[in-house]
C-alpha cells in the first residue's frame, strides 16, 4: 500500500496519520521536563520543519533529539497534530516513525509557519458536580 503524503499548508489541528517529507530548518536547544504522570526526566527539544507551502514545529522527545539536525530531510510516517497553548504542534508520538532521507525538499516557505497561527482550545468539562441540579424526590429525607 503506497503511503499518501500531505504538505504542510495542509495541515490542520485535526490532521492524524501523516505522512509528511519536509526539511528542518531549526532546532532548538533541547531542555529536561519532568513527567507529570510518573516523575521520570525526558529530555525534549523542538525543531522548525517544512517544505513548498510552510512550516510547523515538530516536538521531539529523548533520543530523537539526537537523531534530528539542521539541513536534514526527514521522512515522517504516521504522525498526528495537537494544539500546544493554542498553536499546532508536529509529532511523532508512540506510532509514528521518521527517517532521515537523501531526499532534498528543494524549497522552504518560512513566510507560512502554521504554529504562529491561534487556535482556539477546545472546551473542558467543568469539574465533577458542575452539570445540572437535579431536585431530590419528595418523601426522602436526608440524614
Amino acid at each position: 500500500m503506497e503511503e499518501e503524503f500531505v504538505k504542510v499548508g495542509d495541515l490542520n489541528p485535526r490532521s492524524r496519520r501523516v505522512n509528511i517529507l519536509v526539511k528542518v530548518v531549526e532546532k532548538s536547544e533541547p531542555r529536561e521536563v519532568i513527567s507529570r504522570r510518573n516523575g521520570s526526566t525526558h529530555k525534549v527539544a523542538e525543531a522548525l520543519v517544512g517544505d513548498e507551502t510552510g512550516v510547523i514545529l515538530l516536538t521531539l522527545w529523548d533520543k530523537h533529539v539526537e537523531q534530528v539536525n539542521v539541513g536534514n530531510s526527514l521522512k515522517i510516517s504516521n504522525a498526528y497534530v495537537s494544539l500546544f497553548k493554542g498553536s499546532m504542534r508536529l509529532n511523532i508520538g508512540r506510532y509514528g516513525s521518521f527517517e532521515v532521507v537523501d531526499e532534498e525538499v528543494p524549497e522552504v516557505n518560512t513566510q507560512n509557519n502554521m504554529s504562529t497561527k491561534r487556535y482556539g482550545m477546545p472546551r473542558r468539562r467543568p469539574p465533577f458536580g458542575g452539570g445540572p441540579r437535579v431536585p431530590r424526590k419528595k418523601g426522602r429525607e436526608r440524614r
